[in-house]
C-alpha cells in the first residue's frame, strides 16, 4: 500500500532528554492544528521523526506551506510511505520522479534499527542504478540537482524528495505564556515572534490613544496579530486606552521625563494583564540605544517598575538586522503603514535620555499611579484570533 505523506524531522527536541515526549506531543498537536482542513488524515510519531499521512485529495502545496510555519521542525519533505521492501521503494521512486527532469541526483538511504537486510550504502547504490536505468541523468554526490531520501523503518519505508528547511526552534506551548507589548512598529512583532520560536504562547497588548488619535494603530495591531497567530493558532490582543492616562501625565510630569513615565505605566498595565492571564514574563521590542527611551538608564527605569521578568530579545540587534528579519517573517510591510500611535501623542521635543531613580520617583509622586494602572486594565478590551480560520472573536473585559 502506498500512502502520500509529509516526513517531518526535528533537531533541538532530540536534545531534551526526559522531556522529549512532552515536546513531541506538543509538536504533533501543533502540526494537527496547522494543517486543519488541508487533507491530513493523521500525524504519527515514529523514532526520530513525525509523519503526516495525507488523504488522496489532500492539498499538498497548502500542507507544505502550513508545516513550514510550525516551530520545532528542522526540515520536512513530501513523499510516500510503502512497505519496507526494495521493490516497493523502487515503485515509490518512479511515482515521485515521474515527469520530472533533473540533470543530476543522489540517493540518501538510512536504515533505522539496522533490521533491513542490506546496508544503507548498498541500498543507495542499487537505487541509484535503478534511477539511471529509467531517467536521463547522472549521479552527483556533492551538489545534486535532486536528492531522493529513503528511510527504512521496521514497519515501512519512507521515500521523499524536495526537502525544505523548517523554522527550527521549539514547539509553541512548551515554554509557558508571555505578554508582548505590541506597538505597531517594526521591532515589537519581531520580538514577539522570537519568543514564539522559543516555545512561548504569546498574548499581545497594544496601547492606543483613541479618541485623541485615529484608530489606525489598532488596525495595524490586529493585522500584525493575524500574521503572527499562524505560529500558535490562537492569540489574544488586548487593546488598552491610553490617551486619558497620557493627558494626566502631561499635566503633572516635567516634559523630559514623560516618555519614561509613559513606558513605566504601560509596563505596569501589561504586568497586571499578564498576571490575570497566567503569563510569566513581559516582552518588548527594545533595542539598546536605538531611541531616547532605550538608553541603558531608561530601560533600567522601566524594568524597575514591574515585578515580572521583562524580556528584550532584540536588545543587541541593530535596526538593519531587525528590518531584515521583519521582511523575512512578513511583518515589515504591515509595520511601515502610516499610522498614529500613542507614542506620537504628547511626546516632548527633548526627552530625557538618562532618567535617574530619584527624578522618576518625584515625577510619579505627582500621579495616582495605582488609579491610572487600574483605569488602563479596566478599560482594556480583548480580541481573540485563530488560525487557520483567521476569524476574530471580540469580547469585553478581562473575562475574554
Amino acid at each position: 500500500m502506498i500512502v502520500p505523506v509529509v516526513v517531518v524531522h526535528y533537531h533541538e527536541i532530540s536534545l531534551k532528554g526526559g522531556n522529549r515526549p512532552l515536546f513531541l506531543r506538543r509538536l504533533a498537536r501543533n502540526l494537527v492544528e496547522a494543517t486543519a482542513g488541508c487533507g491530513v488524515r493523521d500525524v504519527r510519531r515514529l523514532p526520530g521523526r513525525l509523519v503526516l499521512d495525507l488523504r488522496p485529495d489532500a492539498d499538498l502545496a497548502l500542507v507544505r506551506a502550513r508545516v513550514g510555519t510550525v516551530f520545532g521542525i528542522a526540515h520536512y519533505a513530501p513523499g510516500l510511505a510503502v512497505p519496507p521492501r526494495l521493490d516497493a521503494v523502487k515503485t515509490a521512486i518512479l511515482a515521485l520522479l515521474d515527469g520530472r527532469r533533473f540533470p543530476s541526483f543522489r540517493i540518501t538511504a538510512k536504515r533505522t534499527f539496522k533490521v533491513f537486510p542490506m546496508t544503507s550504502e548498498a541500498v543507495s547504490r542499487e537505487l541509484g542504478t535503478f534511477v539511471l536505468e529509467h531517467f536521463d541523468t547522472r549521479v552527483n554526490l556533492t551538489e545534486p540537482a535532486l536528492t531522493v531520501y529513503v528511510e527504512l523503518l521496521p514497519s515501512q519505508a519512507l521515500v521523499a524528495v524536495d526537502r525544505e528547511p523548517g523554522p527550527g526552534g521549539l514547539p509553541v506551548g512548551v515554554s509557558g505564556r508571555v505578554v508582548a507589548m505590541l506597538s505597531g512598529g517594526i521591532d515589537s512583532p519581531v520580538a514577539a515572534r522570537r519568543l514564539q520560536k522559543r516555545g512561548c504562547d504569546v498574548e499581545f497588548v497594544h496601547f492606543h490613544s483613541a479618541p485623541y488619535l485615529a484608530d489606525t494603530s489598532q488596525r495595524k495591531a490586529r493585522a500584525l496579530v493575524e500574521s503572527l497567530v499562524r505560529h500558535q493558532f490562537r492569540a489574544r490582543l488586548w487593546l488598552v486606552p491610553f490617551g486619558e492616562i497620557q493627558r494626566e501625565v502631561i499635566l503633572a510630569v516635567p516634559a523630559p521625563l514623560r516618555v519614561v513615565v509613559y513606558r513605566r505605566l504601560m509596563a505596569r498595565i501589561a504586568e497586571a494583564l499578564a498576571r490575570r492571564v497566567g503569563a510569566l514574563a513581559l516582552v518588548t521590542g527594545d533595542s539598546l540605544g536605538q531611541v531616547a527611551s532605550q538608553t541603558l538608564e531608561n530601560l533600567a527605569r522601566v524594568t524597575e517598575a514591574v515585578g515580572l521578568p521583562l524580556l528584550r530579545p532584540l536588545v543587541g540587534s541593530d535596526k538593519e538586522e531587525i528590518i531584515r528579519e521583519a521582511r523575512l517573517i512578513g511583518t515589515y510591510e504591515i509595520s511601515i503603514e502610516p499610522d498614529q500611535d500613542c507614542c506620537t501623542l504628547f511626546v516632548p521635543k527633548h526627552p530625557e535620555t538618562r532618567a535617574g531613580v530619584a527624578a522618576i520617583a518625584a515625577a510619579e509622586a505627582q500621579l495616582d499611579v495605582d488609579r491610572l494602572v487600574a483605569a488602563g486594565v479596566d478599560g482594556a478590551t480583548a480580541e481573540t484570533f485563530t488560525f487557520p480560520e483567521a476569524k476574530r472573536a471580540v469580547a469585553i473585559g478581562l473575562e475574554a
